[in-house]
């Protein structure tokens, strides 16, 4: 025990003393004193996780406590706070709580150097401890990435690699092209202070459908989100030919002419385009303008197949149209195909009014079926008996020449 000239006490003897106050129980009026364990406290804790530069908070909790004491410790067992003191002199540590049940202090500015395993501690008979553990985390910095060639042609491999730095815990890397994942080959090297660095390389072949897909290198760390790096793809690719008609449409008939025009894109673009005629020589007077090829006045000895061919630096690729020239009086298929449909329509037509006609006809004939008109009752209307109607009747039997019968 030390003390001052003054006479007061250096703050040990104050621990000593508050300590022993809480582990003395005073009974009876003789005033006998007697060591009790204290039974039924529990003390606990939490571990922390903090990025390095943020701030780290650390509870001590007690349950049921009886008013026993509470401090901290750092990992060298230096005294942070006794109760709602700190005699420890760094500013960075600040009481967030105290009470009864709880001794809450907050660590801002975290370091690497502040890692460790912390104490709680309650002053009972035996003292009991509960240890928090502080894991400072450092973000890597940002991914370098880099690839073997800046250009690369289809239908060869190509790879990337891509470095996180100084991270804690070491980082983990993953890869995307697009949307798809891709595998990768990492390498993990511890630097300094549990720092680690991380590579990872990957490779894969290219199409051409790859040119101008992304591909991503993705940084996973607990400090810290959506850390990527991305490049490009720039893929070469050789050129994709197609041979449009331009004239005439439908059948190529003798005596017509003949445009074709050749349409060739690549990467790079073709620096060279060219018209044969497969198994034989283009006719002598077609004109070939670029990329175009026009032919006049067909004839059937032109009939073959026409190539387009197209060549860039990384290949040729070429496209194919048969020519067959047809008869001059050959009829245009859609034409034809129109004829047909005009002639269909009229006989139609036709069938329909003569199937009208026969109905009206034959309506006409049943009505007027066995009628006939005659004179030789005329007069018998007025008669008193058969006899005299038969001789009143105009004309009698001597008029027969002159009845009349109507049919039809």
């Amino acid at each position: 025990m030390a003390i001052t000239g003054n006479g007061s006490l250096t703050f040990s003897l104050s621990i000593f003393v508050i300590s022993a106050a809480f582990l003395l129980k005073v009974t009876g009026a003789t005033g006998s004193a007697e060591i009790m364990s204290v039974e039924g406290q529990n003390l606990g804790t939490d571990n922390v996780s903090v990025v390095e530069g943020e701030t780290a908070t650390i509870s001590c909790r007690v349950k049921n406590n009886d008013d026993s004491v509470i401090q901290l410790l750092n990992p060298n067992r230096q005294t942070i706070y006794f109760r709602d003191v700190r005699p420890l002199k760094d500013s960075r540590f600040q009481l967030v709580n105290f009470s009864d049940n709880e001794l809450r202090v907050s660590l801002s500015n975290v370091s690497l150097s502040d890692e460790g395993r912390y104490v709680c501690q309650l002053y009972t008979d035996p003292p009991q401890e509960a240890y928090a553990d502080i894991t400072v985390l450092v973000p890597p910095g940002l991914p370098l990435m880099e690839s073997r060639e800046e250009v690369v042609s289809e239908g060869n491999e190509t790879e990337l690699t891509c470095t996180a730095m100084d991270g804690k815990p070491a980082p983990t890397i993953r890869w995307m092209k697009g949307e798809q994942d891709l595998t990768g080959e990492s390498e993990v090297e511890e630097t300094y202070n549990k720092m680690f660095t991380v590579s990872s390389r990957v490779s894969f072949t290219v199409a051409k459908e790859d040119d101008g897909e992304p591909v991503s290198c993705i940084i996973d760390h607990p400090a810290v989100k959506d850390l990527r790096a991305q490049r490009h793809l720039e893929v070469m690719y050789k050129p994709e030919v197609k041979i449009v008609v331009e004239f005439p449409e439908g059948l190529t008939r003798e005596g017509d002419n003949l445009e074709l025009s050749c349409i060739a894109e690549g990467k790079p673009h073709p620096h060279q385009i060219s018209w044969l005629r497969v198994d034989d020589d283009v006719p002598s007077h077609a004109v070939i303008t670029g990329s175009d090829l026009f032919i006049e006045n067909l004839n059937k000895s032109y009939n073959g197949t026409y190539r387009c061919v197209a060549a860039n630096a990384v290949g040729q690729a070429y496209d194919d149209y048969i020519l067959f020239v047809y008869d001059s009086r050959a009829g245009d298929g859609k034409q034809q195909k129109l004829d047909h449909a005009v002639i269909g329509g009229v006989v139609a037509v036709v069938m329909f009014a003569i199937l009208c006609a026969l109905i009206v006809l034959g309506r006409y004939f049943a009505r007027h079926k066995g009628t006939y008109f005659t004179h030789e009752a005329k007069g018998a209307d007025d008669a008193a008996d058969a006899d005299t109607a038969i001789i009143n009747a105009e004309g009698g039997h001597n008029n027969t020449d002159e009845k009349k019968e109507y049919y039809i």
